[in-house]
């Protein structure tokens, strides 16, 4: 049986830690000039993926 492939795009997006699978912060690309300066400093913080989406996330990754 051959080895299950990666997805390439998930890979680039999520990196797995301990216990967690971390994820970019949306909303923080372009459009910042009205987002107040507290709104683009929480976006800054380490946000990680719910619960209920770990599962689809962890066998996009092949784990």
């Amino acid at each position: 049986m051959p080895k299950m492939k990666t997805k390439r795009a998930a890979a680039k997006r999520f990196s797995v830690k301990k216990n967690v699978i971390k994820r970019g912060s949306a909303f923080r690309s372009h459009i910042l000039t009205k987002k107040s300066r507290k709104t683009k400093r929480s976006l800054r913080a380490a946000q990680y993926v719910h619960s209920s989406n770990e599962a689809g996330v962890k066998r996009m990754l092949g784990l």
